[in-house]
């Protein structure tokens, strides 16, 4: 909401408190539970929310509420600065790094130019070691077609895929690529060093490829992502990937709609689009789907939970 005169803010209804202003929103004066019995997050007037869904706000301090102090970190549990002077306390079994679209075909120096996509790359090889030793599982969601699926994909995406003289969906690319985004072709594997650290992961168990076949990882009914998240517990998800504004923003669409927390890497996602369009996906997703940090408060975050 735009900055108003006091003239104004004495004029503003009592209820127009913006939905998307959560991060510029005051800190709660008493904590505050919001959800129901098993799906909660619990907000503290020091600016810490809980999304743990460890304890209920009733069970740390009994009614009537007014409690001022969280209750101690426990060792299942990490706290993450977030924007907005908040922290957030998250379960570290149950978060998952969600990696979107890191693949040949949207880096790959012979196939585009994706200078921010690329500067990507550092922040995730780093941030990666340190989600591991947290317990928190690495996902790589990436585009993976099947013959099959090439019958099914709807026209208005098949258009965005192909150019006036052909191409698209599996389509022969030049040199080694081979077909356009079909699994186990070259483009569709991840770029550079990324894939290397994916096999590494895949070998220890705690990094796992995921198909899909829509801009967002949950499309649909019944998604191998979500399948996934919900048989491993999984309610808190860290978004990285490109492009912020496609596939990025699809998935974390669909991820808010269906409940889970999202948080974004604002320094692990990029966009070919104009600068704006990283910027409304930014705003939106610290002041409306959930929160945004970077990896370099995460790093910070996991070295302090060693210690």
């Amino acid at each position: 909401m735009d900055s108003l005169s006091p003239s104004e803010e004495q004029r503003v209804p009592v209820h127009d408190t913006p939905i998307s202003g959560l991060v510029d929103r005051p800190k709660v004066p008493t904590a505050v539970e919001y959800g129901n019995e098993t799906d909660f997050w619990v907000e503290y007037p020091n600016g810490l929310i809980d999304i743990s869904r460890e304890a209920h706000l009733s069970r740390v301090y009994p009614p009537p509420y007014g409690a001022t102090i969280p209750p101690a970190l426990k060792s299942t549990q990490i706290d993450i600065a977030v924007d907005g002077n908040r922290i957030v306390r998250i379960n570290k079994a149950r978060t998952a790094l969600v990696v979107i679209d890191m693949q040949n075909f949207f880096l790959h120096p012979d196939l585009r130019i994706h200078t921010k996509g690329l500067q990507c790359v550092d922040p995730l090889m780093n941030v990666i070691p340190h989600l591991r030793t947290l317990g928190s599982k690495i996902l790589w969601v990436n585009w993976g077609l099947t013959d099959h699926e090439l019958e099914t994909i709807p026209p208005s995406l098949v258009r965005g895929f192909r150019k006036h003289n052909g191409g698209g969906f599996g389509s022969q690319l030049p040199g080694d690529f081979g077909r356009l985004l079909m699994r186990d072709a070259y483009n569709s594997e991840l770029y550079g060093p990324l894939q290397a650290e994916y096999l590494k992961g895949a070998k220890e168990g705690t990094d796992f490829w995921i198909h899909k076949n829509r801009m967002s990882g949950l499309w649909g009914y019944q998604t191998a992502l979500d399948l996934f998240l919900r048989e491993n517990g999984i309610t808190t998800l860290i978004f990285a990937g490109v492009n912020t504004d496609q596939c990025v923003l699809g998935t974390i669409v669909d991820a808010y709609y269906r409940g889970y927390d999202c948080i974004v890497l604002s320094d692990a996602t990029a966009t070919t689009s104009p600068e704006g369009a990283f910027e409304n996906v930014i705003y939106n997703s610290g002041n409306s789907y959930g929160f945004v940090t970077d990896t370099q408060r995460i790093i910070e975050a996991a070295n302090r939970d060693k210690k």
